[in-house]
């Protein structure tokens, strides 16, 4: 499975908490304020739930290219 990296654009976001509800692996989580954050990086599946959810787009979910692993 590919890496991903979540950004969080927190300018946009209103802490609705709709991206938090829909992560299936519980990867998103909300700080006091509110704000979603990445609670465990090794969760996220890059399923996109939070990215197409989020009514701000407030969110994007990245493909993280690997290295070439050479034989």
């Amino acid at each position: 499975m590919k890496p991903h990296r979540v950004n969080i654009y927190k300018s946009w976001c209103k802490n609705c908490g709709i991206c938090t509800a829909f992560c299936p692996k519980g990867a998103l989580q909300q700080d006091a304020e509110g704000f979603p954050y990445v609670a465990d990086p090794a969760l996220c599946i890059g399923c996109r739930l939070c990215e197409l959810r989020c009514p701000d787009f407030a969110i994007e979910v990245q493909d993280i290219a690997e290295p070439d692993k050479k034989k």
